[in-house]
């Protein structure tokens, strides 16, 4: 498998946050990848800096959002956005450097519906 940083995905993403309830998210320390040869189901995938990596390498917490090449760039850019929104839905208010799953306690669920509100949102703005 193979990974490139991914400029354009990058500004998109800094496109996004103002628009929607992401203020917790600090675009600098989000980090876009875009990888070929990967075998996963998914279109894109979060990736966290777990705390015991944050404090050895004594860093803040930061995020890496992957796009799967094969997967992620037929998409129409409706689609690479709800994607977008989707992974970024799983960075939690307190951008410690966890994740959050798709059904949370008591939580916003992760899953379409919800994804499909916000991108309503992004393209009202």
């Amino acid at each position: 498998m193979d990974f490139n940083l991914a400029p354009d995905i990058k500004k998109r993403i800094v496109k996004i946050l103002p628009k929607l309830p992401f203020n917790h998210i600090d675009s600098e320390k989000i980090v876009c990848f875009r990888s070929q040869g990967s075998k996963a189901r998914a279109y894109a995938r979060i990736w966290s800096l777990p705390t015991i990596w944050q404090k050895a390498l004594k860093i803040k917490p930061h995020y890496c959002i992957e796009v799967i090449s094969e997967k992620f760039d037929h998409l129409s850019e409706e689609n690479q956005t709800k994607i977008l929104i989707h992974e970024l839905m799983h960075i939690p208010k307190t951008f410690s450097g966890a994740l959050l799953p798709h059904r949370g306690r008591g939580r916003v669920k992760i899953d379409n519906r919800t994804v499909n509100k916000l991108f309503n949102i992004f393209f009202k703005k």
